[in-house]
């Protein structure tokens, strides 16, 4: 018989407890236990970045991690950029430079997004194209998610990425 724990993780700055089988991905946790939807499950091998949240201040794919291994994690998601109703800067930015289109990648990217630029103290137009890269998109040419993403680093490092 398979033994279900109980799993405690701080999602968004919210401590939540849910129930998983030894086997049960955090994605899958999140989504069903937690009832936070906007992790998006699509490649389940950790290729596409659909899946990304940022646990213990680092981004990862949470198709490959499984729940019990996240017990007392620091999760953000998707769900937390927004704040009293207002989008986050860069979902703003996202929307002004037309960098999404059907929605289903747009969670990952944000989350890669945010990882990228908050990692580091300055990055190039090469750093973010080649960084963004970790996360896939069907539908867009990609030129709009690294304007936004680029626009973003900007806000927050002060100044523009050096070409290269």
């Amino acid at each position: 018989m398979t033994e279900i724990r109980d799993v405690s993780v701080t999602v968004n700055g919210e401590v939540r407890t849910g129930r998983a089988e030894p086997r049960m991905l955090l994605a899958d946790f999140l989504r069903d236990e937690l009832r936070l939807t906007g992790t998006h499950v699509g490649c389940e091998h950790g290729v596409c970045g659909a899946c990304t949240v940022i646990i213990d201040g680092e981004a990862a794919r949470s198709c490959l991690m499984f729940a019990i291994q996240a017990d007392g994690a620091k999760i953000n998601t998707i769900e937390g950029l927004a704040t009293d109703g207002e989008m986050h800067a860069l979902q703003k930015l996202f929307s002004e430079h037309r960098a999404l289109q059907c929605g289903f990648c747009t969670p990952g990217v944000l989350m890669t997004a945010m990882d990228l630029v908050h990692s580091r103290d300055s990055l190039t137009a090469d750093e973010i194209r080649n960084g963004m890269s970790a996360a896939l998109c069907r539908c867009t040419g990609y030129e709009g998610i690294v304007n936004a993403v680029t626009k973003y680093a900007n806000q927050i490092h002060g100044e523009g990425p050096a070409d290269g």
